[in-house]
């Protein structure tokens, strides 16, 4: 089998069926897949995924493990060759998954991939960036960004042509392809996954610093165009209320000292223009 595709799926039923949908649809008839989707004890009501999509395979949790944990389920039970890490509240476009399968496949240095990101309006979403300094996430959340706007603004990369393909530090993890099982230059067997110490946040980050660490690039290919509703949950109330009021704001910023704590305080770019 040459892919499984892993939906983890957490209160996003609706969503779901809308990827499924395209996924449907896609321009896929050259590659062999399969469908994953990991429910993270999210208490939706799914019958109608069972009904309308039989070859899915559906794994319940118990439990919710995060995004990180439950895309590892996934993971573990993933038959093909290799592996898209997809959300449920996207919309493949057209041929978007052969084109990264294909350029993953030529290319033996690149371990990591990722399409370009539209807003359902069309906008463009901004999905690759440089690895973050320890205070990127106070100027992306608070007033303060507004003085340092170069360096924010320099993090999520708005400077360069978002039509143009390019190594990046890392990719947004909405729609990500990698090997399953990878040999590494070393000789070494390499399997990767998601730190599961990371609930939410952080976990799509960790995981380019893998496949960096490991000799592997990290490629923004804007030839494969993905439709991503994206919502940035904990920035749902402004930032003085949400550590506060949101719980999610407490995920984020546990995941950003664990993340810093693991790789170091000191910022460490791979890609450097």
């Amino acid at each position: 089998m040459d892919l499984s595709i892993i939906i983890v799926n957490y209160h996003s039923r609706d969503k779901l069926l809308n990827c499924l949908s395209s996924l449907r649809q896609a321009e896929m008839v050259d590659v062999k897949y399969e469908i994953i989707v990991v429910d993270n004890n999210s208490g939706d009501e799914l019958d109608k995924v069972n009904e309308d999509y039989s070859t899915v395979q559906m794994i319940k949790n118990p439990v919710n493990k995060g995004m990180g944990g439950g895309n590892n389920i996934g993971l573990a039970i993933a038959q093909g060759e290799y592996v898209l890490i997809l959300n449920p509240d996207t919309v493949v476009q057209g041929r978007a998954i052969p084109e990264l399968l294909s350029y993953l496949k030529s290319h033996p240095t690149v371990g990591l991939i990722g399409p370009k990101l539209l807003y359902p309006d069309g906008a463009l979403q901004m999905s690759c960036s440089r690895f973050p300094s320890f205070f990127m996430p106070i100027l992306r959340r608070t007033f303060i960004g507004d003085y340092f706007k170069t360096s924010r603004d320099s993090f999520t990369m708005q400077e360069f042509n978002h039509n143009s393909l390019r190594s990046v530090d890392w990719l947004m993890g909405s729609c990500l392809m990698f090997k399953k099982e990878i040999k590494l230059s070393d000789n070494r067997a390499w399997s990767p996954h998601f730190d599961e110490r990371y609930f939410m946040y952080f976990e799509d980050t960790d995981l380019a610093r893998q496949f960096w660490k490991n000799g592997l690039s990290v490629v923004y290919n804007p030839t494969a165009i993905v439709i991503h509703d994206h919502r940035r949950a904990s920035a749902r109330h402004p930032w003085y209320l949400a550590i506060f009021l949101d719980i999610i704001t407490w995920h984020h910023i546990i995941s950003w000292l664990k993340y810093f704590i693991k790789w170091s305080f000191k910022t460490k770019n791979y890609v450097k223009n």
